[in-house]
């Protein structure tokens, strides 16, 4: 088993989770972290630390395209260790349905 990060993590970006990871699986984008799916030790610390509920594990419906998502993005963006604050749009965008559509970016993030 490994957690993803899902869409609602888009436009938000909270970096809680980052803090907490023992193995450093996170890696930032623009607009929104991934978790490595090779990384991750499955140890769940990170799940109830994301205040928009974006951490999944994989054992969920549909969460094999997370699974790819999260991969394909982990190998391009930089890892990410320290917690930032969140994008200035967060709490309005929080729990919206579509942001992988609308808001997603590609884009690498600073790396932390």
């Amino acid at each position: 088993m490994t957690y993803v990060v899902t869409d609602n993590c888009i436009a938000c970006k909270y970096t809680d989770c980052v803090e907490v990871c023992p193995v450093d699986c996170f890696y930032e984008g623009e607009n929104m972290l991934v978790i490595h799916p090779d990384e991750c030790i499955d140890c769940g610390v990170c799940e109830p630390e994301c205040p928009a509920d974006a951490i999944r594990p994989d054992t969920e419906p549909d969460a094999e395209q997370w699974v790819e998502f999260n991969r394909k993005y982990s190998e391009q963006w930089p890892v990410i260790v320290t917690k930032k604050d969140p994008l200035p749009e967060a709490d309005e965008r929080d729990g919206e349905d579509g942001k992988l559509g609308k808001y997603f970016s590609e884009g690498a993030g600073e790396g932390g």
